[in-house]
């Protein structure tokens, strides 16, 4: 019996393994400057994703100490292609903390967030 069971136990695991690009998502991986880094005025805010995003749909908003939105600029594609993203900072930070709220829509239509915070030193 436990042998004939072996095949089906086999294929299923094929098929799941086979179906895994399907449950991907663009989860953040990297950002400049990182999540809990200490960092010198920031001219920009660079995302890293683990897929490609659509840009037009992928965006941050940044909040200063006491919750203050800040202005950004508009988000384009970075250097490393579509799994990437550069978002200008309208002026110079004061120091403090700030939080970063991302959204982003993966190039297969799935949709993700989250957010990080970074401080800007003195």
């Amino acid at each position: 019996m436990l042998q004939s069971l072996r095949p089906i136990a086999l294929a299923s695991a094929l098929c799941l393994a086979a179906s895994a690009p399907a449950f991907a998502h663009a989860h953040l991986k990297a950002s400049t400057p990182a999540s809990g880094a200490s960092v010198a005025r920031p001219g920009e805010i660079d995302l890293a994703f683990t897929e490609g995003v659509n840009p037009k749909f992928t965006g941050l908003s940044l909040s200063g100490p006491g919750g203050a939105p800040v202005s950004t600029g508009p988000a384009r594609p970075g250097a490393g292609g579509d799994a990437t993203l550069v978002v200008p900072v309208a002026g110079p930070l004061a120091p403090g903390t700030y939080k970063v709220d991302w959204h982003a829509l993966a190039t297969d239509g799935h949709k993700t967030e989250g957010s990080f915070s970074f401080t800007v030193a003195p």
